[in-house]
């Protein structure tokens, strides 16, 4: 049987999807043990012992400052963070690219605008979202907002408009409204394309999110890196890298079990 033809089944998928994995982790082992028997004081590649030694004091004791465990507490001010530009660009690139995708004249008057906000660098708009909004959560939030949903509305948009025509011209021939159109025909199919485009816009919000903690926060997961990277600190800037990986895993597994359970119909006969 050729390749292009093999099904591979959930579990085997698990495990091989684990191979490059453990194969990554085997050879950092093998090469931090290596360079730890040169010089035992490396902190480039640190050993496992160390990592654990390095991120107990911020995982479970208490601040002597703040009181607080840094470590949870970073988390979360990230996640809220990350969760609420998210959040807005959804709503937006839910509503406006709709609106785009399948209203002529709204296609017409505002594609050129988000198609020109898309194309700047968002990182470029950060010190005027500083100068306008401060240096608090807002403008955080704002840049994630402005780094992100451009790109989720066009990609709504580009599938609204793709819809086939016929669908289109049933629904008026059976009477429907333009919001009816929109609520009943676009609506529905513009849901798992949606989720499909939170899950692609999830590793560029982290960006911004870590980009805007670096430069102007005192919590959260891009803070603490940038703050430790001054002393060298690998033993706490890789789990807190390798957490902000699992944290963008796990998000993106969730949104995928959903989109996969609540339009099955998306996804094919087979899932």
């Amino acid at each position: 049987m050729r390749w292009v033809n093999r099904n591979i089944g959930r579990r085997n998928s698990l495990l091989l999807g684990a191979i490059p994995i453990l194969v990554l982790l085997m050879v950092y082992l093998v090469v931090s043990a290596d360079r730890h028997a040169i010089n035992p004081s490396d902190k480039i590649l640190p050993i496992p012992g160390a990592m654990v030694q390095a991120m107990w004091g911020l995982v479970f004791e208490p601040d002597r400052l703040s009181g607080r465990l840094l470590f949870w507490a970073d988390t979360f001010a990230s996640l809220q963070r990350l969760g609420l530009g998210i959040a807005i660009s959804t709503l937006a690139a839910l509503i406006v690219g709709i609106l785009l995708g399948i209203l002529p004249p709204v296609r017409a008057t505002f594609s050129t605008l988000v198609t020109g906000i898309a194309v700047i660098p968002p990182i470029a708009l950060l010190p005027i979202l500083f100068i306008a909004f401060g240096l608090g959560e807002t403008a955080k939030v704002a840049l994630i907002v402005i780094g992100v949903a451009p790109f989720m509305i066009r990609d709504i948009a580009a599938h609204m408009a793709a819809l086939p025509r016929e669908q289109i011209v049933k629904a008026q021939t059976l009477g429907a409204s333009t919001w009816q159109l929109i609520l009943r025909v676009a609506l529905p199919q513009a849901m798992p394309r949606l989720i499909q485009a939170v899950r692609l816009s999830l590793g560029p919000a982290w960006v911004f999110l870590i980009s805007a903690e670096a430069i102007a926060s005192d919590i959260g997961l891009g803070y603490r890196i940038f703050l430790v990277r001054r002393y060298l600190a690998m033993d706490v800037i890789l789990p807190y890298v390798a957490w902000i990986a699992l944290l963008a895993a796990t998000t993106d597994i969730l949104l995928n079990w959903s989109s996969r359970r609540l339009f099955r119909w998306a996804h094919g006969a087979n899932h």
